[in-house]
């Protein structure tokens, strides 16, 4: 048997760095960097690139990776070890080189891209040359595949693509694009869908317009909407077999789904750390806020949720670690999947309320963290999605009663007891001798 909760020593010294590097250089360079993820802005690339390098230099860079593609290959565990420490930063990601969409994308061209996309793409995309795009979701059916509309045709050599896509996120500073459409419209609804590379200089690739998220500081919006008209594809740029998109998404998909909720772990404790912070600072009718019952309530209520939380993340990464099959830990995932939203509303929302009309204003994150609790309900698949699949899952298998009564009815199960235990019930007691 082998069960516990240490960190090995060395590790735990690279622990320890990440800290001390991310307070001191990654939250300051949060507050003067546009969007971190936008590789065609100078001024983005003057600031973080010295920063990867020292990261590169620790031996941290891009640690979802195997060794294959350049990684450590550290695995899941220990990646959300380091992603509780960044998560809370938005140029935290990117510096460590494990951001998404990116992160998914690499392990779709990884599995699935030819030699040729692979030299093009995903080699540039793993050293933060590039940016790329996830355009999965279609402004009629959500990200519900069966009901795609979005068609790529065959006709030679050529894929030909149109229809519309719904928050793309990043498509307009991406280099490509990996696009979800419809190849086999008669086929079986998760076999109707095929996967395609797009670069998104391709003539009929357009940005009807970029679409903003609340709470994010941004000149323009980054999650564009996307219209397709008549885009040729090469035939190699499919990823996978035809029909097999709803397979290859599911590469991404599970690591995406975790990876969300290790650097949601990290928001988390950055918000239960400020909240002990003004407990301890701030003053009401003479004595600390925390001492105050309710406000003491919301700060062990934010703990426990937040413990809870992480050793359900750090389990399901174990798991992943151990299974090596995403299939294996379905259920795992749509459960941290599930719970991340409300943990960090719930928390944020706490820390708003401690903090008083300073936690609602610009002048503090929380308002942000709370809104994103309901990008992340929402990113990867809804949170109802998920509980359906996580119940589905868990009575598979579940034998129904044949009886009237469930099988614990306490009646049923009395007369059962008595019955076989009925002679030694009835014999008469020993007499002392």
């Amino acid at each position: 048997m082998s069960w516990g909760f240490e960190t090995d020593p060395e590790y735990a010294a690279q622990l320890d760095w990440v800290s001390e590097f991310v307070t001191a250089e990654v939250e300051p360079l949060d507050q003067v960097i546009d969007h971190a993820w936008n590789t065609r802005d100078p001024q983005r690339n003057k600031l973080i690139r010295p920063l990867q390098q020292r990261v590169r230099e620790q031996k941290l860079w891009a640690c979802h990776l195997g060794p294959e593609l350049g990684g450590p290959g550290y695995g899941q565990l220990k990646l959300a070890l380091l992603n509780e420490r960044i998560g809370h930063t938005h140029s935290g990601p990117v510096v460590f080189g494990n951001q998404a969409p990116d992160s998914g994308n690499a392990e779709i061209l990884a599995h699935f891209g030819t030699d040729d996309l692979k030299k093009r793409y995903l080699e540039p995309l793993l050293e933060n040359e590039i940016a790329s795009s996830y355009s999965m979701t279609e402004p009629t059916g959500g990200s519900d595949p069966t009901d795609f509309r979005t068609r790529a045709v065959l006709e030679g050599d050529e894929w030909v693509l149109n229809g519309e896509k719904w928050f793309s996120s990043h498509a307009n500073f991406a280099e490509f694009l990996i696009v979800m459409a419809v190849t086999d419209p008669d086929a079986p609804p998760h076999q109707r869908l095929s996967m395609f590379v797009v670069p998104t200089d391709t003539p009929g690739v357009e940005i009807v317009r970029p679409v903003g998220v609340f709470g994010h500081d941004e000149e323009e919006g980054t999650h564009p909407y996307l219209r397709y008209t008549d885009v040729r594809i090469p035939a190699d740029h499919m990823l996978g077999g035809r029909g097999e998109g709803f397979q290859v998404a599911q590469t991404r998909l599970g690591g995406g789904r975790i990876h969300h909720a290790m650097r949601t772990v990290g928001l988390v404790r950055k918000s239960l750390d400020m909240m002990l912070e003004r407990a301890v600072s701030r003053t009401s009718g003479g004595r600390p806020l925390g001492e105050r019952q309710l406000v003491a309530e919301m700060i062990a209520d934010s703990h426990i949720q937040l413990e809870q939380f992480r050793l359900l993340v750090l389990q399901t990464a174990w798991r992943i670690d151990r299974y090596q099959d995403y299939r294996k830990v379905i259920v795992d995932i749509a459960s941290v999947k599930a719970a991340m939203p409300k943990v960090l509303l719930d928390v944020a929302g706490r820390a708003i309320q401690i903090h008083g009309s300073l936690g609602i204003s610009e002048e503090m994150p929380f308002g942000k963290w709370a809104l994103e609790s309901y990008h992340m309900g929402l990113a990867d698949g809804a949170t109802e999605l998920h509980k359906l699949q996580i119940a589905k899952r868990l009575m598979r298998g579940v034998q129904p009663t044949t009886g009237l009564f469930p099988s614990t009815h306490l009646p049923t199960m009395r007369a059962a007891a008595e019955l076989k235990y009925g002679d030694l019930l009835l014999a008469d007691d020993p007499v002392d001798a």
